[in-house]
């Protein structure tokens, strides 16, 4: 009776779709996606069944951990936001307690030990940045500071890249490099373009995003910008190695990543800056596959 007391939630009342949300299973989802296509595009030696698996499940525990740690932490301004409002902790679904930090740093040690054992000591650290990167450097330290927030921690997207590289070769090679890059380039303009979407909302969170910071025209333009750079970048693991297939992929995820920015920065409102970021899980997607098929297949 004591340990259910100590808990957020009883056991019987917790849904799948409670898990999912507070450990943004979605995003980890994602996240795993790019290891698993820093690993194809990685030379060295190829995994057994076992260390695939344990690859998978160690990036998607961290990022899980990273994500319910930034909605543990964040329960304060969540409620102010309405794309946030009904989270867990904000609408009380799930109490905060000491509980939660002791399952999230032990799924977090359990998931950065178990690439270390069955990997290596790279990849094993390459799993524990990405979750450090968007829990403390990017929900702590930055988010309600600098508009900088998300470009650096950005960054977790890109650790989950040469996690997945050096879990076949520590020694990191130039296309999981540039990869690694293009996801830093990456993930401004997607979230940009959610923040406008959601201006005011951050503005009443007193979050400072690029469009609360600069105004939704100014920051619509930034995108823009930010795109070009992204899909010129997204160019260079073909420089370093990878063939057709992966610029069919880069063309045309970036075609479309690049229309979408500039109708945003032509007329900035809600609808436009949903476009933009829906183009943006696109062009990812386009990217990660075509990266993946090409050097496999």
């Amino acid at each position: 009776m004591a340990m259910e007391n100590s808990l957020p939630r009883t056991a019987q009342s917790w849904t799948i779709r409670d898990v999912m949300g507070v450990f943004k299973l979605r995003i980890g989802v994602v996240i795993t996606f790019t290891a698993l296509a820093g690993l194809a595009v990685a030379e060295g030696a190829s995994l057994s069944a076992l260390q695939l698996v344990v690859l998978s499940l160690a990036v998607l525990v961290s990022s899980a951990c990273a994500g319910a740690f930034n909605q543990y932490y964040e329960y304060d301004i969540d409620p102010l936001m309405s794309r946030t409002k009904r989270r867990a902790f904000a609408g009380g679904g799930f109490q905060r307690s000491p509980a939660w930090l002791w399952a999230i740093g032990g799924l977090l040690v359990l998931s950065v030990g178990s690439a270390w054992l069955a990997l290596n000591a790279w990849a094993a650290l390459y799993v524990f940045l990405g979750a450090f990167f968007y829990a403390v450097v990017y929900t702590v330290w930055l988010k309600r500071r600098t508009w900088l927030n998300i470009v650096i921690g950005g960054l977790a997207g890109s650790w989950a890249v040469l996690a997945g590289a050096a879990a076949a070769d520590p020694g990191i090679g130039a296309v999981p490099l540039s990869l690694a890059f293009v996801l830093f380039l990456w993930t401004p303009p997607h979230f940009w373009s959610l923040a406008i979407a959601f201006r005011d909302d951050y503005a009443a969170a007193g979050v400072p995003m690029l469009p609360v910071v600069v105004g939704q025209e100014r920051a619509a333009r930034t995108i823009f910008a930010a795109t070009l750079m992204l899909v010129a970048a997204s160019f260079l693991p073909a420089f370093f190695g990878l063939g057709a297939v992966y610029l069919v992929g880069a063309v045309a995820g970036g075609a479309y990543f690049v229309s979408k920015a500039w109708q945003l920065a032509r007329a900035p409102s809600r609808a436009t800056a949903m476009s933009c970021f829906h183009a943006s899980l696109f062009q990812l997607t386009s990217l990660l596959v075509a990266a993946i098929v090409d050097r496999q297949f």
